[in-house]
């Protein structure tokens, strides 16, 4: 297995960096578990699970977290995209963009066969990535629980 590449790139102020001892885990808890509409109520300790178990960039801004994705790989064939958000104050700067295209450029995410994405609001920005709609939506399959994060055994 290979070890994790870290990279950090500089724009306008702003850092994206790979580096997980970098990222304000309470930050990211924050934002996911109160203001977004796929993780409204999911736990810290999850939270920190999935990122310890992807490669996570944020986007930072005078030491503090601007923006955020994580990618979870197996590194050789497939990528899930999630968790990607840019905080409100930071919006409207191409963030997102920039963001997408450091993910796209990571060594350790290079040749793979298939990446996938979930949005209900941004087709758009993943589109200009290379994002499609499934062209054989028929052949996928879900297991999928909305309200996991809402159960007291979590």
């Amino acid at each position: 297995m290979a070890a994790n590449v870290h990279e950090s790139r500089l724009r306008d102020g702003y850092e994206i960096t790979t580096d997980h001892a970098r990222i304000d885990v309470t930050a990211v808890h924050g934002f996911l578990s109160l203001d977004s509409y796929w993780a409204r109520n999911i736990s810290r300790d999850a939270v920190e699970r999935s990122m310890r178990h992807s490669i996570c960039f944020a986007v930072l801004h005078d030491g503090g977290l601007a923006g955020f994705a994580r990618v979870t790989s197996d590194r050789a064939t497939f990528a899930y995209l999630g968790d990607v958000f840019v905080l409100p104050a930071h919006r409207g700067k191409g963030l997102a963009k920039w963001l997408m295209a450091c993910i796209g450029k990571h060594p350790e995410l290079q040749g793979l066969r298939r990446w996938m994405r979930a949005t209900s609001d941004a087709h758009g920005l993943y589109a200009q990535s290379g994002f499609t709609p499934l062209k054989a939506a028929d052949r996928w399959m879900e297991k999928h629980d909305p309200d996991v994060y809402a159960k007291a055994d979590l």
